[in-house]
């Protein structure tokens, strides 16, 4: 848990800039596994006293940073987007997967743990978006038709992901615009139960 200060202080600002720019560097050059705290400390020259006031530990500075990237990318791609949408849908699996190929430059080297450190939090988002277009009357109706619709923005959630996952991790043998395209009816089919 980080220790609650001031968000909007320009120092506490700075000296968190300072320690993801430190911790982007060093993940050009190293395994995520063989970062240690002191390590990001040393190369944003804070102590690790101040590293621990903004952050628990590497995992949460792991996560920070790939939150922010991925909510840059999906903020640009549906920015305009107030109900979700055929096209709506698109542009976020669009935006995964531009995701999944960026994150070879955020992480140069081999880092194989990274995956399951961020997976999770990142399924949860793309839910949590879904739901939040969703026509909020349509939320009103019987339980059962909220736990169907829940259910549903769980799947695409997942599915969308994990699509996108594997065609960054099969060497992205086709354009991401393509591959979203050849699996938009497979992606649409599972989505009826959130249009409608």
């Amino acid at each position: 848990m980080t220790i609650n200060k001031n968000q909007a202080d320009p120092r506490v600002i700075r000296t968190r800039r300072l320690l993801q720019d430190a911790f982007d560097s060093l993940i050009q050059e190293k395994d995520f596994d063989s970062i240690t705290v002191r390590d990001i400390a040393e190369r944003a020259t804070v102590n690790r006293t101040t590293f621990y006031a903004h952050f628990v530990d590497k995992f949460e500075i792991l996560e920070a940073r790939l939150m922010e990237s991925f909510m840059t990318i999906i903020n640009r791609k549906i920015s305009g987007h107030e109900v979700l949408t055929e096209e709506t849908i698109r542009s976020i699996f669009l935006g995964l997967c531009e995701f999944h190929k960026d994150l070879g430059t955020i992480c140069k080297k081999r880092n194989t743990s990274l995956v399951p450190a961020f997976e999770i939090q990142i399924k949860k988002k793309i839910q949590a978006i879904l739901l939040s277009l969703i026509d909020k009357d349509k939320m009103l109706l019987t339980p059962n038709t909220q736990f169907l619709i829940n259910t549903a923005s769980i799947m695409l959630s997942w599915g969308m992901y994990g699509a996108a996952y594997v065609w960054n991790n099969e060497g992205r043998l086709i354009s991401a615009e393509t591959f979203v395209e050849q699996t938009m009816p497979l992606v649409m089919n599972g989505a009826k139960e959130l249009l409608g």
